[in-house]
């Protein structure tokens, strides 16, 4: 696995493995078979319910907890000191954990002053339970006003975790990646798969075990639509003149941006952990290539 340096010196892997599965046996071997191959950014979250199994994961690989980045996230209606403090204190008690490397505070709420916000991070850092502060799905604006009050607060924030595939523009719409170039933030990015689209399973339609009849919550089948399957053909035949997968392809792109620090990708099965790691050895593009990218899926 290759790593990257951000401004403050901290190293973070290329690509991390961002845990969701619910039962504990599952999430584990996939935590401990992603460990074995080179992932060393464990991205996990209270809400998901798993945080038993990723700590065991983490422990049955073997590596020594200080070479593995783990990540976690605390909700918008947890701002306050106390409601913060309790979420990553569980947090790090299920996992069997004494701190997490990141803690990130996921989505703006428009509700709260950011000062409050910014003070349940800097408190979770000073308390020794997480050594950097993130920000999760913030806009450009948002971004740099929080980033401000952390500088004030004398607390390491170091990455923004949003969103972002060939598929989803926003944060090269809404500042965020402009600005976190401007501040010399990192950017840490999910679903980069657009929740399976952007691989080979799509290709003849919608496969009868795909997340559209397992799991509808953020893939549904009126968004599968004949221009959709249409841009996903297209785009595996560019990848396959690259010599990658539609996957491989979809991950490289995103590590082709300077602003990308890491990818974060959610597989559900070992072969697709062990597949997605190809993506680290292709990730340089043509000015042909990226139009093309660019025109099929814009």
């Amino acid at each position: 696995m290759e790593y990257i340096t951000l401004a403050n010196g901290v190293k973070m892997p290329l690509l991390g493995y961002g845990v969701y599965q619910v039962d504990p046996a599952e999430c584990e071997r996939c935590v401990t078979d992603a460990i074995a191959v080179g992932y060393r950014s464990i991205d996990t979250a209270q809400a998901y319910g798993n945080e038993a199994g990723v700590g065991e994961g983490i422990r049955r690989s073997g590596i020594p907890r200080e070479e593995i980045f783990v990540t976690s996230k605390v909700a918008a209606e947890h701002k306050s000191y106390a409601t913060a403090a309790q979420s990553i204190h569980q947090t790090l008690t299920t996992m069997g954990l004494d701190y997490v490397d990141i803690f990130y505070h996921h989505r703006m709420d428009p509700n709260t002053p950011l000062e409050e916000t910014m003070g349940a991070l800097a408190q979770a850092v000073r308390s020794g339970k997480a050594l950097y502060a993130g920000l999760s799905n913030y806009d450009g604006p948002t971004l740099e006003k929080a980033a401000a009050i952390l500088d004030e607060l004398h607390v390491p924030f170091v990455i923004n975790q949003n969103r972002y595939s060939i598929f989803d523009r926003t944060i090269e719409h809404n500042g965020l990646k402009d600005t976190a170039a401007k501040l010399h933030k990192g950017i840490i990015t999910f679903s980069p798969l657009a929740q399976g689209l952007l691989t080979d399973r799509y290709l003849h339609g919608i496969p009868a075990d795909s997340r559209v009849h397992t799991d509808g919550r953020f893939l549904k089948e009126k968004d599968i639509t004949p221009e959709r399957l249409a841009q996903i053909s297209a785009l595996n035949d560019l990848a396959r003149q690259r010599g990658q997968t539609l996957a491989e392809m979809a991950l490289a792109w995103l590590l082709h941006h300077d602003e990308v620090t890491t990818v974060l990708i959610g597989a559900s099965k070992t072969q697709q952990i062990l597949d997605n790691i190809k993506a680290v050895e292709h990730t340089t593009f043509t000015p042909d290539e990226l139009a093309v990218i660019d025109r099929i899926s814009k």
